[in-house]
């Protein structure tokens, strides 16, 4: 017998690029699900939005920058399922945004290198993102 189908959950996250090809992580806030894992900004796709737009939007929530669809490429996407629902989240790599990243949401930020975000506890969704990141950068 299959268990009963969770929904799904439809997020988008972004990897912002410095230029010195480092990654910023954010972590996620005490009270939150997942608290104290890092993981890459963003957040739940509201009705009507395109990824694209919840990402632009949610980097000015979380982080204060502004940027455009034109500066977001695609790169990959998590598929994961927790146990109360399944996480579908596309990952797009944006290197061009204006202003500076400002935790407004009790997060911690931190510039890391590809290669060293394995050093920092991600949730399963995230961690496998990162060898695409690696490769890219």
């Amino acid at each position: 017998m299959n268990p009963a189908p969770k929904p799904v959950l439809l997020v988008a996250a972004c990897a912002l690029v410095d230029a010195d090809g480092r990654v910023l992580i954010a972590r996620r806030p005490e009270g939150k699900s997942l608290a104290g894992l890092w993981e890459f900004p963003g957040g739940k796709v509201e009705p009507g939005e395109t990824p694209e737009e919840t990402v632009i939007r949610e980097l000015q929530e979380e982080l204060g920058i502004e940027t455009k669809t034109a500066c977001l490429a695609p790169l990959t996407f998590a598929s994961h399922s927790y146990d109360a629902f399944h996480l579908l989240m596309p990952l797009f790599v944006c290197r061009r945004f204006w202003g500076t990243p400002q935790p407004r949401e009790g997060q911690g930020l931190k510039w890391v290198r590809p290669r060293d975000m394995r050093d920092y506890p991600m949730p399963p969704a995230d961690a496998p993102l990162i060898p695409f990141l690696v490769d890219l950068l």
